[in-house]
């Protein structure tokens, strides 16, 4: 016998997405986010809203037999076997560019904070150590090299917010030319490059691109040992495209880098025993700096409303496989 309807959530959502969702079922939050428990909770379920590194495989959507929906609150998919979904007919929505100026915004942060060693002069005042201010001296982004990896919302919102601070402005991005910049009136001055290059010429290293099968492990040691010494590293898009944890901490160690910042880690929550986390010049959050009160009403509001389009048989703005919407 076949549950009532209702929405199956892997973490919480807003007061906007609950009244909303609520109208097609009973919307549920469910603490354990294993494939084990979710394909639990299959029977009934109409919609599955992804939050997190939660995973949605292709067993769930082979067993999920009442699923019209998923809704993936952020712009990131990997988690989801996209392939299985469009195989089941099951429209995956998400939420490019809601929380792009979010991520932008602390990208810059990230930069500023490290380069004015905020963290450093924090523990030397707490420690009462006033005299430290003659130790070390802070570094500028005014005239400084800015190399971006990844050059879509995100890139170019960093690009324009950096472009004040007279930084001169590099990105790679494999799907980026030239001509397609030219063509774009409100694109940012910027010289698209090799991705050795960017590591080669930047004091700062923001890194923004998708997570993909080619981009699994894209920054690995080779590449850090190219830093333009001294560099500041930041990476907010994905735990898996950096190699590893290890590699960043030899490059602080041997001063190659001068200070780092992490927001995503692979896997998800990482190890805290790892040395990273016991540096001084390496900055860290838990995949929360994109989650201001803006961007998540955004995000919650554009998924909502696509999931809904969805289940009252109308075309969302935001699709991820578009052909299981034609007849």
């Amino acid at each position: 016998m076949t549950s009532s309807p209702r929405i199956v959530c892997t973490g919480p959502i807003n007061d906007y997405a609950k009244e909303q969702l609520a109208r097609f079922g009973d919307v549920q939050f469910t603490p354990d986010t294993t494939v084990e428990a979710l394909r639990d909770q299959l029977d009934g379920t109409v919609a599955i809203i992804v939050r997190g590194d939660a995973k949605v495989p292709a067993p769930v959507f082979e067993q999920a037999s009442n699923l019209r929906v998923v809704g993936r609150t952020g712009v990131g998919y990997d988690n989801i076997d996209i392939a299985a979904a469009t195989a089941c007919r099951i429209p995956v929505v998400y939420t490019p560019g809601a929380g792009a100026r979010a991520v932008a915004e602390a990208a810059m942060s990230c930069m500023l904070a490290l380069s004015k060693r905020l963290g450093y002069w924090h523990g030397r005042m707490v420690a009462g150590d006033w005299q430290s201010r003659y130790d070390t001296q802070n570094d500028d982004l005014d005239g400084a090299t800015l190399g971006i990896v990844g050059f879509g919302r995100i890139g170019r919102l960093v690009a324009a917010m950096a472009a004040p601070f007279d930084m001169r402005i590099l990105s790679h991005d494999p799907f980026v030319t030239a001509d397609m910049l030219e063509r774009d009136d409100a694109a940012p001055q910027v010289e698209l490059v090799s991705l050795e290059a960017i590591f080669e010429k930047s004091d700062y290293i923001t890194v923004h691109a998708a997570m993909s099968e080619e981009n699994q492990g894209l920054i690995d040691r080779a590449l850090l040992s190219r830093c333009k010494r001294g560099a500041y590293f930041v990476n907010l898009a994905r735990g898996g495209i950096l190699e590893s944890l290890d590699i960043v901490c030899e490059a602080l160690e041997e001063g190659r880098l001068a200070g780092v910042a992490l927001d995503v880690f692979e896997p998800e929550p990482p190890d805290f025993g790892h040395p990273i986390f016991a540096r001084d010049d390496c900055i860290t959050a838990p995949h929360a700096l994109a989650m201001s009160h803006g961007a998540m009403r955004r995000i919650f509001t554009s998924m909502t409303n696509d999931v809904v389009a969805i289940l009252e048989g109308r075309p969302p703005q935001f699709v991820v496989n578009p052909e299981v919407l034609t007849a």
